[in-house]
């Protein structure tokens, strides 16, 4: 799967952990900076991770920034991305069965690594369950 990530200066250490697991674990990973932890805007990376999702270029997308709010924000305000912020692996579960959600956020200063790794591997092995949750997601679409 190609994969885009982003990130703000908070989220560059993890950004590196999180591109070696893609890679590790087969997928194709592209990472849209920032590459120092000089201070940046997180929605000028928010905004690229995302557009790329949207455009089919990238199939997912992973986003961090200090709390993982900013980023999913951001991301959420480009037309087709579903970004969920996962406070827990449960949460990057049923934002992928749920909400098909194609944008991962996550916090990089309250969140250690194993827990990514693990919100990680829960990401990727949840797929979306359609059903009534299909009726669901359309009427998001449709907001934007």
């Amino acid at each position: 799967m190609k994969i885009a990530i982003g990130s703000d200066h908070a989220g560059v250490e993890f950004k590196k952990e999180i591109a070696e697991w893609l890679v590790a674990n087969g997928h194709e990973c592209k990472d849209m900076g920032p590459y120092t932890e000089e201070s940046v805007d997180y929605p000028d990376y928010a905004h690229k991770v995302a557009k790329a999702v949207a455009s089919g270029e990238y199939e997912q997308g992973i986003l961090l920034c200090g709390t993982g709010l900013g980023v999913s924000i951001s991301a959420n305000k480009v037309p087709g991305i579903r970004a969920a912020l996962a406070c827990r692996p449960e949460f990057a579960t049923l934002a992928r069965q749920h909400n098909n959600a194609n944008v991962l956020c996550m916090s990089a200063r309250f969140t250690d690594s194993a827990t990514i790794v693990t919100t990680l591997e829960h990401w990727f092995a949840a797929d979306f369950e359609g059903g009534r949750h299909q009726r669901r997601v359309e009427k998001i679409e449709q907001c934007s």
